[in-house]
């Protein structure tokens, strides 16, 4: 059952019987069709003179009050294994389908040979061939009748394509004139042949940042990133900021890919805020990597069942036109029987099959199903295909997905990995197959029936090792066609286009504040966040343009006094009374809401991030992400979305709140970041900052919105960067700027804070975050207990400092002939006295990035290992990163250098007892809770 559908539509009449679903029947029999016309015929009016929101909501109505009444109503959680849209609902097909099927076999061929291509003797970098042949009438349908460009009056879908389907999209842009011949032979190698002259394997929009709009492959993100993104643009139109009322997102996705939990994890999301503005495509081919998706079981009724139940608006394209007389004569259902209970494993076994087979496995069982298939041959039995291979059977599944109202619309596509390409056609290797040889190419050839001669191919072969591609040249009808359908669409895509401006950015006055100290009270990095956010949001000219996102944890993180004035996005708006209304922060909901609030949900977080990032890019709009959340739960539980995030260019804050591993320690192991500054550096986009004070935190943030949303960057409308800052809830006194602060030095990664100052020894800490009242406390200790003299530097990056570093020495390995550079930390501590001491509340790796660079002897102190639950104090000193322990190791560095006598060392330690908690079990602790 693998054949090429015919060009002409079949007709189905007759009844289907009535079948049983979750124990109710659903088609029972009509006792009285002139009363059953009669309430058909009065909804029809109700749809043509009200129109379809007026009809479903009357329809929702009907369903309540059955239930409310007791009428054994069933949810149709599945339904039979054919096509949703019966052959007589079918709209007219308004394109020329023979000019469309060539088309398709160009983009097939050239697909293909570009993946076989790269795999030829002495290159061999991979691909892959039989997704984008599975599902090439899916995408054709859309790129020649649903995909709106950038140039459409409405501004445009958003397209996500499925990764391993890209060189099909490739070879589609090559004819459309696009991309050259050249770089399809030059597929997945970007770097060899010069900048731009090759093509990278998946969409990655920053390996070509023109072309690719929307990451994709490998990260199981593609359901979730899209769920959010029309969610996005729903909060655009509600808010007054773009209308995107004809914008329209398109997912594809594979049916292997379904089994990640970010696929499915969101899907109720889409149905809460009745986003139909979303279309989901999933190409059933029944195959993941090594085997079927699920053999005994049926993926597509599975997934229907999760959708259907999830709210989702389903339709199934399950088989093509030339089953539609086969089922019209199955007037007593052992057909759609048969259908209902082969397992997918079968289906792919018959795809591999013969005819012959098929007609004794499939039809042979029930003499009825053998004399409904007598008068065909085997090769017509073989050649019976599946709907997503059937042109007229998908467009009308992608008509009625973008007509439906009040539901986000899944397409169930059933297919055939490797479609009409014989040795790969269905096959469990399919997946890992990357190499056509020459007489798997002529049979394919034959297949797509293109003009290509044994010689042509024979010679190409010879002279470059694989077969070549093929165009039919620009003035062909093929070609005017597929670009006058996309010009009548709004142009080509993929397209990523840069339309937004840079911002009018606020001036000094808004972080005037927090360069004041905070006087006798103590006040938490993380609320110093929170004020400027505050002062932000009421700018004139960006206010609008914040978005901020949090999981669950406003309210944890003191922005619960921003529900009244900004109110938390709901596109229903508040329909109750709140419990805590009388309260003077209670809590607001809007359908103009500024505030993401997610829920327990960091992925989805995550995936808002992501969406208000991009904006600059998808919409023109530049909106400006603010996430804020529990420092552990932010790299360490969604570090491949922020890897997709960076990946999409997005730009915008994430605030790591309750960093350290022993702020927090209330809370227990899971929630001690002890690491999230190395997972950041692992990410090149991630700008990470972990300040200690506020006037930090103001010149940081002030950066961060110039670089990204200023006239930075390499054509001056920004960098594509993320800033992620670590911040903290244990209070602290906050000094006032010092006139000469070195600003500089702060972006940078490290600048001075205090001087030695006195006779004696001297040494130099080094702290980041909270750490700094630790060394301030140990400068002190030392001067006046022990006689050493101590420099202090706030560390505001190590992750930045070792950038730089890296950098210069990568500088000075392609610049031999020219004076080497020095790194910045070099720089800085090139005149420094005495063994280098640095305390992190982190990992000591976090600190320990830098120590090549250091001059002289460096000496770290992190907290390494798992936390616990107990007071600051104790986990300090368990971890031996508080002052006391500062001390006990500056000492023991100056004992090692000869400088003191070791005696002083076993006094101090003897004195502090750093090896022991319980010395600290009566030390009182500020603000322990989250």
């Amino acid at each position: 059952m693998t054949g090429e559908p015919p060009t002409t539509s079949g007709t189905r009449t007759g009844s289907t019987p009535s079948v049983i679903h979750e124990g109710l029947p659903t088609q029972l029999p009509d006792i009285d069709p002139d009363e059953t016309h009669d309430w058909l015929d009065s909804f029809d009016s109700l749809v043509d003179e009200r129109g379809r929101e007026r009809a479903r909501y009357v329809m929702l109505r009907l369903l309540e009050r059955a239930r409310e009444m007791q009428v054994g109503v069933p949810a149709l959680r599945s339904t039979d294994y054919i096509n949703t849209i019966p052959p007589e609902r079918e709209p007219w097909f308004p394109g020329d389908e023979e000019t469309e099927r060539r088309i398709r076999a160009f983009i097939r061929w050239n697909a293909a040979v570009m993946v076989s291509s790269a795999n030829r003797k002495g290159l061999e970098v991979g691909g892959h061939i039989a997704t984008y042949q599975s599902s090439a009438s899916l995408y054709e349908v859309g790129f020649n009748h649903f995909f709106r460009g950038k140039d459409h009056p409405g501004g445009g879908d958003q397209v996500y394509i499925q990764g391993h389907a890209s060189p099909g999209v490739y070879s589609r842009a090559f004819l459309e004139g696009r991309l050259s011949e050249e770089q399809l032979y030059r597929f997945r190698q970007e770097v060899q042949h010069g900048p731009g002259a090759g093509l990278p394997s998946y969409p990655h929009p920053r390996l070509m940042p023109e072309f690719w709009e929307f990451p994709t492959v490998s990260m199981g993100l593609t359901g979730i990133n899209s769920i959010y993104q029309a969610r996005f643009n729903r909060y655009l139109q509600n808010r007054g900021i773009k209308d995107t009322s004809q914008q329209r997102v398109w997912a594809f996705l594979g049916d292997g890919e379904m089994a990640e939990p970010e696929s499915l994890g969101a899907i109720r999301i889409a149905a809460r805020e009745e986003l139909d503005n979303l279309t989901w495509v999933v190409n059933c081919n029944l195959q993941q990597l090594d085997g079927p998706v699920t053999g005994n079981g049926k993926i597509i009724q599975e997934l229907e069942a999760n959708f259907r139940g999830a709210g989702w608006n389903v339709i199934k394209v399950v088989w093509g036109r030339e089953w539609d007389p086969l089922l019209a004569r199955d007037v007593d259902g052992v057909l759609v029987n048969k259908m209902n209970t082969t397992p997918d494993g079968a289906f792919q076994t018959y795809s591999v099959e013969d005819g012959a087979y098929v007609r004794e496995s499939f039809f042979g069982g029930d003499p009825r199903l053998r004399t409904m298939v007598e008068h065909m041959s085997d090769q017509q039995i073989q050649k019976l295909p599946r709907g997503g291979h059937d042109y007229r059977k998908v467009y009308a599944a992608f008509d009625s997905a973008t007509k439906h109202v009040g539901q986000p619309t899944v397409i169930l596509a059933k297919t055939i990995k490797g479609w009409t390409i014989d040795a790969l056609e269905g096959k469990n290797a399919t997946h890992q197959m990357k190499k056509l040889t020459p007489a798997d190419l002529k049979r394919f050839r034959d297949r797509l029936y293109l003009p290509i001669s044994d010689r042509d191919l024979e010679r190409a072969y010879e002279e470059t090792g694989t077969a070549p591609f093929f165009h039919p040249g620009a003035d062909s009808p093929e070609i005017e066609y597929m670009l006058e359908r996309r010009r009548q669409l709004g142009g080509s895509l993929p397209k990523r286009v840069l339309r937004a401006k840079p911002l009018t950015l606020p001036g000094d006055k808004a972080y005037a504040e927090l360069k004041q100290g905070s006087g006798k009270n103590s006040v938490a990095t993380t609320m110093a966040v929170v004020r400027l956010l505050k002062d932000w949001m009421k700018d004139t000219e960006i206010g609008k343009r914040i978005v901020p996102i949090a999981p669950d944890e406003y309210r944890t993180f003191g922005m619960d006094a921003m529900f009244p004035s900004a109110k938390v996005y709901n596109p229903a708006g508040q329909k109750y009374e709140s419990v805590d209304r009388n309260m003077l922060l209670s809590y607001k909901e809007s359908a103009q809401g500024q505030m993401l609030h997610e829920g327990i949900s960091e992925a989805g977080a995550m995936a808002s991030a992501t969406a208000a990032g991009s904006s600059y890019s998808t919409h023109g709009e530049p909106m400006i992400p603010f996430y804020i959340f529990y420092s552990m739960f932010g790299f360490q539980r969604t570090g491949d979305s922020i890897w997709a995030m960076a990946d999409q260019l997005a730009r915008g804050f994430l605030i790591g709140a309750t960093a350290g591993r022993t702020t927090l320690t209330g809370e227990g192991l899971q929630h001690a970041d002890g690491h999230s500054p190395l997972l950041a550096v692992t990410n090149p986009a991630v700008v990470h900052y972990d300040p200690a004070y506020a006037y930090e935190v103001a010149h940081i943030m002030r950066s961060g919105l110039e670089r990204m949303y200023g006239t930075s960057g390499p054509e001056g409308n920004g960098e594509n960067v993320i800033f992620y800052l670590t911040v903290y809830n244990e209070p602290v006194p906050q000094p006032k700027e010092p006139e000469d602060v070195d600003v500089a030095g702060i972006l940078r990664g490290m600048h001075q804070v205090s001087r030695a100052e006195g006779e004696g020894p001297k040494v130099t800490l080094m702290a980041s975050g909270v750490g700094m009242p630790w060394i301030e406390d140990a400068k002190r200790m030392l001067a006046e207990e022990w006689g050493v003299q101590a420099d202090t530097w706030s560390v505001t990056s190590w992750n930045e400092l070792a950038r730089d570093a890296i950098a210069a020495e990568e500088w000075n390995l392609l610049h031999p002939g020219e004076e080497p550079r020095s790194s910045y930390v070099e720089e800085r501590l090139v005149d420094v006295e005495g063994p280098v001491v640095a305390v992190s509340d982190f990992m000591r790796a976090v600190p320990l990035q830098i120590a090549r660079w250091v001059p002289g002897d460096y000496r770290v102190l992190g907290a390494d290992g798992f936390g616990f639950a107990d007071t600051r104090p104790a986990a300090r000193r368990y971890f031996h990163i508080d002052a006391q322990s500062v001390v006990v190791q500056a000492l023991q560095a100056l004992a090692d250098a000869g400088q003191i006598d070791r005696a002083q060392v076993e006094k101090a330690f003897a004195t502090y007892r750093i090896d022991d908690p319980t010395a600290v079990a009566d030390v009182k602790q500020e603000g322990g809770d989250a």
